[in-house]
This record gives C-alpha cells, structure tokens and sequence, in this order.
C-alpha cells in the first residue's frame, strides 16, 4: 500500500480516537504522507518517535506490533524462554502506562509470563530486574531524554543488556514480519490472569540495597549539600531515598520533581543541555549547596554542577565520567582493593582523558561502539572468561555503570558515588573543578564538545550518509598544522570484537581526536571533538580549526 491507501486502512480499521486524529489532517497530504510513507523504524537501538497516529509514529499500533515481533521470537526460543518471562517498566511520559500494559497484554495474548511494574521506574532499575526475576528479557518504555513529544520502546536481553546487533537484527526481522499493526491481538490485565504480575515494591529495595553496598565510606558522616532535580522524571524517588538513606543533606528542586509527561518545570529535561540546571543553580544559590546533580527522565544520565565559591560551573558526561573513575581507583587503592587484572571500558567517542587516569592506577582500557549496551556485552564475555574485573564504564553521553549488577547505565548508582567524592574531596579542602584541575595538569587539558545536525524528512538518511561517505573517500591530512596520524573506519574496517558500524574517528598526533556518527535514535549526525591542548586556550585554537573541517552542514 502506498502512504495513501495506509491512511485510509487506518481510518477505517483503528479505534475512534485514532481515527479523529487521522480526519483532523485529511486535507494535508503532507503530513499524511510523513505519518504513513514508512513504518516507524525498529533497530539496534528500539524504537522511538513522535506520538501520534500513524504507522510513522508512537501509538498504541506500533508498539503492539513491536511487541508482537518480540513474542513470536521470544516464542521460537522455547517453552522456558516463555515461562520465564519478560519485565516491563516506564517512565513518566505520555502514554508510557498505556503502551506498557499493551506490550504485557501482547506478550499475554501468546502466553507469555510478564511482569508489570506498578508504577513508573528506573531503566537501570528495569536493567536490574531482569537478572533479579530470572527474565528471559525485558522492556522499557522511554523516550529518556526527548522533548515531550516523544516516546520509545527498549529490548533487553537475559543479563539486562539492551540487545546488541546480532539479536536486535533478529527481533527487527520478527518485527518486520507483522504484516498489519492494526490486526495484532492482546489481553487486558483482567483477561490476562496469572500470566501478568504487577511488581515493585520487593525489587525497589533489593536494588536499593546493591546501590548502597557500593559506599566506600558509608559509616563517614556527610559534610555536603546536595540539589537534586529529577527533571520530572523516574530519578525523583529513587536517588532521593539512596542518599537520604546514605546520610547526604539533599534539597530537592520541588517544581521538578512531580512526574509531569510535559516537563513544564523545566526549560530541557536532557542533563547536557546548560538550561537544565537553571532552577537548581538557584537552589544551590539560596543554601550554599556544594554541588547540584540531574537525572534525566529515565535516570540513567547524570549531569552536575559544582560551588566554585564565586561561580557555579556545570561540567559534562566526560568530565564527570573522569571523576568518578578516579575517585573509585584513589578508593579501591587505598583500601587495597584494586584488582591487578582491573578493566575500565568505555566508547571510541568518549574522551581520553578518561584512559590516562585509568592508565596512571595501571587499570586497562577497552573501547566499543557508542551504546551501553557493547559495555554491558563487554562485562557479560569477561565474567564469563573470568580473565578481567570490571571495575567502571562510562559514556561521553552523561552515563555509566559502577556495580553490575545493573548492565545499563545508572544514574542512581552515578548520584552517590559523585556525592560520595564530593564530600570525600571537600574534607581535603578541595572542589571537584580543583580535583578535575589536578587531573588536567597531569595529564594535559581536555577540551570535549560536540555538534549535531540534523536530516529530517524523506531523504533525510540518504543525505547524512552521502556526506559520511564523502569523507571516508577523501579524509583530511592534518587541521590546523597537526597531522592525523590515524583514520578509522568502523563501517569498511573494524577492529576485531566490533560490529560493523557508521562511525569515523580521526585521530591526531597531538592525542586530540574527531570522531563522526549517525545518531542511533534521531535523524542527526554527530560530531565529537576531544581536544587536548597544553591550556585551555590552545585547546580553544584547536578547536576552532577542527570544526572548520568537520562541522557537518545539511
């Protein structure tokens, strides 16, 4: 069918309220076409998009049929796969309670055991349940940090890993296979029985209680302030009951803590985003915080913001990520607890700064693609082999992961190891900027950023490959006077352990590198810029001639 005749399917074959959305645009063909000219696209990282009618958008339709592609996947795996089950959670936005209990009723309809939250979680919570309720997998509703208009869909595998490539390729080929959204069948939670159980409360503290066991001075008295704002979102209970519970003095920001689907709180509920931390600044301002933490809506990203005295300076995902590895190794070294065979992963885009603190502790380092999800694989073949002892993982992207007893990136657990060095640094007379300080001067100064662009509409895809390919043929030399040493290409060339991947990281003789990606969520393509520079202002000169040449244009 063509998007024509998919509209008129649709508004002859959805419920009431789908089809009086569907009559409001009947004379836009426009944005009928952009509703129906393709399905919503399921892949390595779920699906997300815009709510909404259509086969292009988040509804009710599209996750049945998601969900239904899982069950007959999760049904070809065997009888035990379907006794075991999967669990399900969501966060805060509209229509996440609705598409939960849809993807529980299809995964019912096909006799499938699901375990429903009560109530809106954590993704690193959902992470943990699985492992916890012996899941065959699970599913998180969340668009994470996405403007209000978006939601999302979320595999994960036995061990509470999003699904990498090779079964995410195999779920998509499940999925693709439904042939009409409209025509999936499920079970309400009265029909469904037995085969749906509402969880919560039992696997909160059991998750509360890995958390907490990851204190390295949990009997010390707490000398900090802390602001939290969970932007709205899934982190409100959760990190406030871990640190009050650990002892920290936390001051909420109370017109972002209701779990409001529109985040009318807020200016942005995405931690990387200065805006987002306009009401905890003032917070911080009125009670002489020492630092101001921020979850995104799902509380698996961490932001912060630290009391200079006379400024308060947010810092990012890599600068946050270098923090917390080294106040682990300092701890885990001190208190002789440092494996010799130690491993910290983290992304081919993430900073290096990050690899020199892990290096000075003597703590390998291992790089995968950008996901968590090629961490949390990582952590799965290494415990299998027992030949390395993860000790921490981290995203430039505001994320990582200390115990694994989660295999996603954690902001509850990222919130109390970042108080804990707080308040451990401030009974040294020191910030974390002096800390972060001292780090830069062993190590040279990083200067980490990003640009984005993004290629929306039809053709949108086809642009921002032909411009990643154009590159690939005819890669710089050197910027700004300093050679690039190294050209990697994980699409044509990559290195072993890794999946083929859109991705070109352009590595320079001075340790600065520039790494390009494709978003795996949005029509964007990225840029990473780590640059290091010996100060903060020759690292702004490199910077300014390396986006000259790699900033992308649409």
């Amino acid at each position: 069918m063509n998007f024509k005749e998919r509209y008129l399917h649709w508004i002859e074959n959805s419920d009431q309220d789908t089809v009086l959305e569907l009559k409001e645009i009947c004379d836009n063909e426009t944005e009928i076409k952009d509703r129906f000219y393709k399905d919503l696209e399921f892949g390595t990282a779920g699906m997300r998009g815009v709510i909404g009618a259509g086969c292009n958008r988040m509804n009710i339709y599209t996750v049945a049929k998601a969900t239904e592609g899982f069950a007959n996947y999760i049904c070809d795996a065997g009888e035990k796969a379907k006794q075991d089950g999967i669990v399900i959670a969501h966060d805060n936005r509209r229509m996440s309670r609705e598409f939960a209990e849809v993807t529980a009723g299809v995964l019912a309809y096909h006799g499938i055991k699901a375990y429903l939250f009560e109530d809106l979680r954590t993704t690193p919570e959902l992470s943990f349940s699985v492992r916890y309720l012996g899941c065959f997998g699970g599913v998180v509703i969340t668009a994470s940090h996405n403007p209000p208009e978006y939601n999302g869909y979320k595999l994960y595998d036995e061990n509470g890993c999003q699904l990498i490539p090779v079964l995410a390729d195999k779920v998509t080929e499940y999925v693709n296979a439904v042939a009409d959204e409209l025509s999936v069948k499920y079970l309400s939670l009265e029909e469904a029985g037995d085969l749906i159980e509402i969880v919560g409360e039992e696997i909160d503290e059991t998750y509360y209680e890995e958390v907490l066991a990851l204190q390295f001075d949990p009997e010390e008295d707490k000398n900090i302030k802390v602001v939290y704002t969970p932007q709205h979102g899934t982190g409100n209970i959760p990190v406030r009951d871990v640190l009050d519970e650990a002892g920290y003095t936390v001051l909420p920001v109370l017109s972002q803590c209701d779990p409001d689907p529109d985040f009318s709180g807020t200016k942005s509920p995405n931690p990387e985003v200065p805006a987002a931390y306009d009401a905890a600044i003032e917070l911080m301002k009125e009670h002489s915080a020492d630092i101001a933490i921020a979850t995104d809506p799902d509380c698996d990203r961490l932001g912060a913001v630290i009391n200079c005295g006379e400024e308060y300076k947010l810092i990012t995902g890599n600068q946050s990520g270098a923090l917390i590895l080294h106040y682990i190794l300092t701890r885990m070294t001190e208190q002789g607890c440092l494996p010799d065979n130690a491993l910290m992963i983290n992304t081919v885009v993430t900073s290096t700064i990050g690899d020199k603190v892990a290096e000075s502790f003597g703590v390998e380092v291992e790089k995968t693609l950008t996901g968590f999800k090629f961490i949390g694989d990582r952590i799965k073949e290494h415990n299998a082999l027992r030949d390395k002892k993860y000790v921490f993982g981290y995203e430039e992207s505001y994320g990582c992961l200390i115990g694994d007893f989660a295999r996603d990136k954690d902001a509850v657990q990222a919130s109390l190891m970042f108080c804990e060095a707080a308040d451990y640094y401030k009974k040294q007379g020191k910030t974390l900027i002096d800390v972060l300080s001292d780090l830069f001067d062993k190590h040279g100064y990083y200067l980490d950023t990003q640009s984005s662009t993004f290629f929306r509409g039809i053709g949108g895809n086809e642009r921002m490959n032909a411009l990643l390919d154009e590159m690939r043929k005819n890669p710089p030399r050197e910027v700004g006077g300093i050679k690039i040493c190294e050209t990697q290409d994980f699409l044509l060339n990559p290195p072993e352990n890794f999946v083929p991947a859109n991705v070109l990281r352009f590595n320079f003789e001075d340790g600065s590198f520039v790494a390009i990606r494709p978003s795996g969520t949005e029509p964007k393509c990225k840029v990473y810029y780590c640059v290091r520079g010996e100060d903060k202002a020759d690292a702004e000169i490199k910077l300014s001639a390396f986006k000259q040449v790699f900033d992308i244009k649409a």
